[in-house]
């Protein structure tokens, strides 16, 4: 069964990536894809090149990592490709360099995900180093041990990074029982309690067909790709372990903490609950996130922090959207004797956009920015497989292409300042500060209700 929209805004891609010197390396038509298994896809062929790029991700993530053994599925995803089935680590990695195979897996808060991307003559290979990988990794002493110590030593070495420990400190403070609280990489105590078993089970109880999401971009077409696909997750589970994550509200409001570290910048976090991805004032709180920190040289944080006064050189806001936890973040880097300063500017046009909101014009321009450079993340096929990816993850629609600038359009500017009177709650914001700041003290933040 297979379902197919064809996209208008096509058109407005060729154009725009004419007018930057870019090429339209695809036509914009996804197809929902069904294997003769059963196994779901999204696809959009290109013919332009023989290259052919897959995203996938399973639900669970980190999240799903046992108490005290924190980091297991990033372990799990830095060896999976460390040998599998009948080849160990160095002839697996020789195979894939042999045929210019890109495999790789990541494990997130939410999702544990990979890629693999391959010419198309070495497709059948590519799929079946693949479904090895997911099946039958071989988890040998040597390469778990050695990117066990690998990793344990990234995690040494972030424990002197300032900005680290604010986000660090942040995060502990917001969710202190929560697994959002919890290291996703884990920590080097953690790390040394994982063993092969528990690595190998992580994979029996969470690489399932029922939380498998696919994306496909390449030289290929539907009847190639569901063959492909039963290929490359033959052997996983039906369905994994039910797992769900609880909804987490930030245990702390307001106040400012002060990491002591002997550093001449100080790296400076700013957070308070967000907006969800869902929710139907997402789209106006995207554009004016955008007006205030998100637009880089246009933003009035950029604008009020740097080019005015020269606090700083860079500075930004963002929405930050795990599913049961949305924020609304805000960083910023700038000498101690400066900090007190840019705190205090970047409170006062977190407030004034909560009073006030966006003028018209900050919201006609911030339109047509965010829908003139959206086709600009359609210059790879690999960009491209994440962004299918993602819709899927979002439930956004197989439209959602044809549909995502309208979304923008339609804000007005009544609901602008709505939204920014809803979202942006200077009381709420929390500061995290790590550095010698001068002029500024710390404030116990205020706990909020269970």
């Amino acid at each position: 069964m297979r379902s197919s929209v064809k996209l208008g805004i096509a058109a407005a891609l060729s154009i725009l990536l004419s007018f930057y010197n870019l090429s339209l390396a695809f036509a914009v038509d996804i197809t929902e894809v069904t294997s003769p298994g059963g196994i779901k896809a999204w696809l959009i062929e290109d013919r332009s090149n023989p290259i052919i790029s897959m995203k996938f991700a399973f639900s669970g993530g980190s999240s799903v990592d046992p108490n005290g053994k924190e980091g297991l599925a990033n372990l799990v995803a830095a060896t999976i490709d460390e040998g599998a089935g009948d080849l160990g680590s160095q002839a697996f990695q020789a195979k894939l360099n042999d045929l210019s195979i890109s495999l790789g897996f990541d494990a997130g808060r939410e999702f544990f995900s990979g890629e693999l991307v391959t010419l198309k003559k070495n497709k059948a290979t590519a799929f079946k180093l693949l479904n090895l990988s997911l099946t039958s990794p071989r988890f040998d002493e040597e390469p778990v041990e050695r990117i066990r110590t690998q990793i344990t030593l990234v995690l040494q070495q972030r424990q002197d990074d300032p900005g680290y420990k604010a986000q660090a400190t942040l995060r502990d403070l917001y969710y202190p029982s929560h697994v959002y609280g919890r290291p996703n990489d884990g920590t080097p105590e953690s790390l040394k309690k994982i063993a092969v078993p528990d690595m190998k089970n992580y994979l029996r109880e969470n690489i399932a067909r029922a939380n498998l999401t696919v994306a496909v971009v390449g030289d290929i077409d539907a009847e190639e790709l569901g063959s492909l696909l039963d290929q490359a997750f033959d052997g996983i589970a039906q369905k994994a372990k039910l797992f769900s994550i609880p909804e987490a509200k930030p245990a702390i409001k307001g106040g400012t903490i002060i990491l002591d570290e002997d550093i001449p910048q100080s790296e400076v976090l700013m957070a308070q609950a967000g907006i969800a991805r869902d929710d139907p004032d997402y789209y106006a709180a995207f554009i004016v996130n955008h007006i205030l920190g998100g637009g880089s040289f246009s933003s009035r944080l950029y604008q009020e922090v740097r080019e005015k006064r020269g606090l700083a050189y860079s500075v930004g806001s963002y929405l930050s959207l795990l599913d049961q936890a949305p924020l609304l973040m805000a960083s910023v880097a700038t000498q101690n004797e400066r900090v007190a300063e840019t705190v205090r500017i970047m409170k006062e046009q977190w407030s004034l956009m909560a009073e006030e909101g966006p003028g018209e014009e900050e919201l006609r321009d911030a339109k047509t920015y965010l829908t003139g450079s959206f086709p600009l993340s359609f210059t790879s096929t690999g960009r491209v497989a994440n962004i299918l990816l993602a819709m899927q993850l979002n439930d956004l629609g197989i439209d959602y292409l044809d549909r995502r600038n309208e979304y923008l359009e339609s804000v007005s500017l009544a609901d602008a300042k709505r939204v920014a009177k809803r979202l942006f709650d200077t009381d709420a914001l929390t500061v995290v500060i790590a550095g010698r700041p001068e002029g500024i003290e710390q404030q116990t933040p205020l706990t909020t209700a269970p």
